[in-house]
């Protein structure tokens, strides 16, 4: 059995982060359409479905997030607390990829409710890895909520 396809948000500021998880998706043979956002108030206006995102065809609700800390406007931690708060997002699994090594940063975000917490690879080999174990177990391994409106 092939694993379904699954919807990634990810949300990053950084542009060359985001093409180069672009990059690694193709490089890992992911089927996995990636979207993205660049602060924690797009997250949420697109899980929301509020402003540009209001359109679910074309702004399908994710069944991972990828998630920066360190974003302008509201970062991924404010972002987190107040996804984890929404009784209609809260079980969508989170994963923190981040440049971050801060202990209160790790400690914080599995208080909120993290899937898991993860530092950004230096190297695009070492993203193309993380990325490889990412898909084997979040869109092989386990089961994910059902997607629903």
């Amino acid at each position: 059995m092939s694993p379904r396809p699954i919807t990634i948000l990810m949300a990053e500021d950084d542009p060359e982060d985001q093409m180069l998880t672009r990059d690694a998706l193709g490089e890992a043979k992911l089927v996995n359409e990636l979207r993205c956002v660049s602060n924690g108030e797009e997250l949420l206006a697109y899980l929301r479905h509020e402003g540009e995102y209001g359109d679910t065809e074309k702004h399908p609700r994710p069944g991972i997030i990828l998630l920066d800390l360190n974003m302008p406007k509201m970062d991924g931690r404010e972002a987190l607390s107040a996804l984890k708060e929404d009784p209609e997002l809260k079980q969508i699994p989170v994963v923190v990829l981040t440049t971050s090594r801060s202990d209160e940063d790790v400690y914080k975000s599995y208080d909120l409710g993290v899937s898991g917490y993860i530092n950004k690879p230096v190297s695009f080999e070492g993203l193309v890895n993380v990325i490889q174990t990412l898909g084997k177990y979040w869109f092989e391994i386990v089961e994910l909520p059902p997607p629903h409106a």
